[in-house]
């Protein structure tokens, strides 16, 4: 298995599910047709076992092995745009830290994302409804 294909999947294990165009913009984005390239991968990882995919959702959806979220969640939308969060952040800056769904001490609050850019710490919450 490439770097590349591991990176993958621990990338699906941080953000729990992210979509077919997500991977194709964060690892195949500099070859010359990058949705091409990341669906060819992706269906040797799901036929190899290493991942597991949802076809419910267009473009299709994927999830580590181990995957607890189910492949109908309501809150598969709330972690793609986690996704799509980190993906806006990497326009700028790669992130020091980036933690999806940080637990703490009971009490202490629980954002959606933790993250250092710059030395500097953040506490995102993502809200999908007004």
């Amino acid at each position: 298995m490439k770097k590349r294909d591991l990176h993958i999947i621990r990338d699906l294990e941080r953000f729990r599910v992210m979509s077919r165009d997500d991977i194709a913009h964060l690892y195949f984005n500099h070859l010359k047709d990058p949705i091409k390239n990341a669906n060819t991968v992706l269906k040797r990882l799901v036929r190899d076992g290493h991942i597991q995919v949802s076809e419910q959702f267009r473009p299709y959806v994927y999830f580590p092995i181990n995957s607890t979220v189910k492949k109908n969640s309501t809150k598969i939308p709330h972690f793609l745009k986690i996704v799509d969060v980190y993906r806006q952040l990497l326009q700028y800056y790669s992130p020091d830290v980036f933690q999806v769904e940080p637990k703490y001490k009971k009490g202490l609050a629980e954002p959606d994302i933790y993250t250092i850019i710059k030395g500097t710490p953040f506490f995102i919450e993502i809200q999908r409804s007004i």
